[in-house]
């Protein structure tokens, strides 16, 4: 099956369903224009698309398993970066945003920089500035992120970040604002739903970092290169990634112990 015959199904189970288009768009965390070109076959569907427009639908698992299997046949499973800017990052951040709030919980890595949901407004302008955008783009897509750190206040979620110490020690920012920044690792990770761990550099390690990657739900994984988003879902695929971070979990430090760590970074920037 191509992206036009997984559409054309996806609009027939909906109709053998008797659900409107405005009510499916609405569960699976889409504009009603984009639930539109899917099914129609004007835009390519994405696994996760499907998967939220078939558990909106409601159908048997059989028929999902099919048409999950149809549909990680035949996506490609990347988006450009330079897509995005076209769309609007601020767009981009409230679709992530979206997606947090429909999860349950999350596993993030991060060997390169401090994960979003974690950054000062400081560090997400330092982030975003790279990224060339108009003075106007690059206040909403601020806004935007931080906007979605919300979530880290919501009981209901289980977030866990394992971050290297490298991370933490890379000068994004002017020694002043990275101390600032450290205090909020150490502030954010007394959250009783949040769980921040550090891989400290000089521990005996098993594995090397390679990038960073996003686990929701035990389910999909997004994985961010220098060109381009990929979502990862066959299941073989996201152990891989369950497994990595489970690796680096256990060669982290947590609690106090973290907190200590973090500490005695920030104050070296403070000297």
């Amino acid at each position: 099956m191509n992206s036009t015959d997984i559409g054309a199904a996806l609009r027939e189970l909906r109709e053998a369903s008797g659900k409107e288009a405005k009510a499916v768009s609405r569960g699976a965390l889409m504009s009603a224009s984009k639930l539109s070109k899917i099914e129609t076959g004007k835009a390519p569907v994405g696994v996760a698309d499907v998967e939220r427009i078939l558990t909106t639908i409601g159908v048997s698992e059989e028929i999902k398993a099919r048409y999950m299997a149809a549909a990680r046949a035949q996506a490609t499973e990347a988006t450009a970066w330079r897509l995005y800017r076209r769309l609007g990052f601020h767009r981009k951040q409230q679709q992530i945003r979206a997606l947090e709030g429909s999860m349950g919980a999350l596993k993030l890595f991060q060997p390169s920089l401090v994960p979003g949901l974690l950054q000062t407004p400081e560090y997400v302008r330092a982030v975003l500035s790279r990224k060339d955008l108009g003075d106007d783009a690059l206040v909403r897509a601020i806004a935007a992120r931080l906007d979605r750190q919300q979530v880290l206040y919501d009981p209901t979620k289980v977030l866990r970040f394992v971050l290297t110490e490298s991370v933490i020690r890379w000068r994004l920012l002017p020694a002043a604002m990275m101390a600032g920044q450290l205090d909020r690792l150490i502030s954010v990770s007394r959250l009783p739903n949040v769980d921040i761990r550090i891989v400290p550099l000089d521990s005996r390690q098993v594995d090397v970092p390679g990038h960073s990657f996003v686990i929701r739900d035990d389910r999909v994984v997004t994985v961010e290169t220098v060109h381009a988003e990929m979502i990862v879902t066959d299941p073989r695929d996201v152990a891989l990634y369950l497994q990595k971070f489970d690796g680096f979990e256990r060669a982290s430090l947590s609690g106090d112990e973290m907190r200590a760590m973090v500490g005695a970074i920030r104050d070296d920037f403070l000297r």
